[in-house]
């Protein structure tokens, strides 16, 4: 059996144009302040920190030794009462703490102060006309604007909506706009095609099994990070065998998927071929996900959730287009 990427049109709502807001309980904030607060992790992400404007947000993984992605962030510069420049890092909450307490290991001497701000904002999520009543026209992804004390990034569409994430301080009114599902966001996080760490995938991937590279979660050219060595190697000697791809199960009497599940290829019905990354409920039914797996798996056979006999998947389109192995 040949796989046939079916179109999102086909698995998508039609005729009906998403927009409201959600809130992201699911995620939390890590305030880093001090002078040294940017050059500090500059040295443990993958982004280029340093750089990042007030107009600019970053996509941002955190690794392992061995490349591996133990947390991931939504990067940018906040402007606090007393005006002075902070960073803040959005990332799953579920990771949170413990990633905090590892980044706090390599502070030592540097001037920098890293701690919990969840308590301080709330994250929601903004798709189609609620962006628009807080930042008007339309913006390139990562792009950041400061709006009446909250900060709004703008991310990746997903199934064609415009999506952004706002970070607002606890005490002041949530944005306008119709209230949106969590399940809405989540199915939209999943048509985006960028997969959040959280803790069932810890240390699972490397940046670019989910696509980092490609949609400015990875910078090369800055220097030096832990597992840079493993990241770039990856990248420059063309030994990338496995991608994220966006998928859709259509069998509803199948248990539902979860972060962390397995998926298999038809070729071997023992050895898993990927992982699920991110996932959620269609709104046409069944399920979307964003599996990590086997470039050869996602073009030729079957592929299932689960175990041999689990749901067949059907590989849709990615939504951007893939920075080619140099």
């Amino acid at each position: 059996m040949i796989i046939q990427p079916m179109t999102t049109s086909s698995l998508t709502p039609t005729g009906q144009e998403i927009s409201g807001v959600a809130r992201l309980d699911h995620l939390g904030v890590i305030r880093a302040t001090g002078p040294d607060a940017a050059t500090f992790l500059q040295g443990q992400l993958t982004q280029d920190v340093v750089s990042i404007g007030q107009d600019t947000a970053r996509l941002a993984a955190f690794c392992n030794a061995k490349g591996r992605m133990q947390a991931s962030f939504v990067v940018f510069k906040h402007q606090n009462a007393d005006a002075v420049d902070e960073l803040l890092m959005v990332c799953s909450a579920d990771i949170l703490a413990q990633t905090l307490k590892r980044l706090s290991m390599f502070v030592m001497r540097a001037k920098v102060k890293l701690t919990d701000a969840s308590a301080d904002f709330t994250i929601f999520g903004l798709v189609g006309d609620a962006i628009n009543s807080v930042a008007g026209g339309a913006r390139a992804p990562w792009s950041k604007l400061d709006i009446a004390g909250q900060n709004v990034v703008v991310l990746y569409p997903g199934a064609g909506s415009e999506r952004a994430l706002c970070c607002s301080p606890s005490h002041l009114a949530p944005p306008q706009g119709v209230e949106l599902p969590l399940t809405t966001w989540q199915w939209l996080e999943v048509q985006a095609g960028i997969a959040m760490i959280s803790l069932p995938i810890y240390e699972a991937f490397v940046p670019q099994m989910l696509n980092y590279e490609s949609v400015g979660g990875v910078n090369f050219k800055k220097g030096c990070y832990p597992g840079q060595e493993v990241v770039a190697r990856s990248q420059f000697r063309g030994t990338l065998k496995r991608r994220a791809f966006v998928v859709h199960a259509s069998d509803d009497r199948s248990e539902p998927m979860h972060i962390g599940q397995e998926v298999f290829h038809s070729s071997d019905s023992e050895q898993p071929c990927g992982l699920v990354a991110a996932c959620a409920a269609n709104p046409c039914g069944g399920f979307d996900a964003i599996v990590s797996m086997q470039t050869s798996s996602a073009s030729n056979g079957t592929l299932t959730l689960g175990s041999a006999n689990g749901a067949v998947l059907i590989v849709l389109p990615l939504p951007y287009p893939l920075l080619e192995d140099i």
